[in-house]
């Protein structure tokens, strides 16, 4: 009987545990995009860096820009813009977010340096059905962000959209 008790104990621990992690606040980075607002889980953001040139590559997705050296690596560079129906500036970004998952990962150029912040649970809004036409399959949700809205940029999907882009 004392084991039972241990079990159910130990399943309301982890209930509550559950319903915890549920209500703790998510690490977001905030990303600008033709003054626009983009969300990434901060997980999958390695760093930021400032981008002196891209080197254009021939043959690459229109969304891909190029390359850029990061301290002897050669980072693949996409401007997410069109792939997003936003305008595409003549002015190049300065700053690229490096997003990684696994051995994956890909420069996101952005206009002004991401902001860190904390997105609690409440602030998550599900994101509308959309057309086939212009959907954003890596666009998966939206955030209440201090007055204004901000796009969930799913990575997984995004690197995969990426990837399809490239074959």
């Amino acid at each position: 009987m004392a084991q039972i008790e241990g079990l159910v104990d130990h399943a309301k621990s982890a209930q509550a545990a559950s319903a915890t992690a549920a209500t703790r606040p998510a690490r977001v980075c905030l990303l600008s995009l033709a003054d626009e607002s983009f969300v990434i889980d901060l997980r999958y953001v390695r760093e930021v860096f400032e981008v002196a040139h891209v080197t254009p590559v021939p043959g690459v997705p229109s969304m891909l820009s190029g390359v850029a050296n990061l301290r002897g690596t050669v980072m693949p560079i996409a401007d997410l813009r069109a792939a997003l129906g936003l305008p595409i500036s003549r002015v190049s970004a300065k700053y690229a977010v490096v997003i990684q998952q696994g051995i994956q990962q890909i420069g996101v150029l952005v206009d002004k340096i991401p902001e860190i912040r904390n997105v609690h649970p409440d602030e998550y809004v599900t994101a509308a059905a959309q057309s086939s036409e212009g959907a954003h399959p890596f666009v998966t949700g939206i955030l209440k962000l201090a007055g204004r809205l901000g796009s969930l940029v799913e990575v997984p999907a995004l690197l995969s959209y990426v990837g399809r882009a490239n074959k």
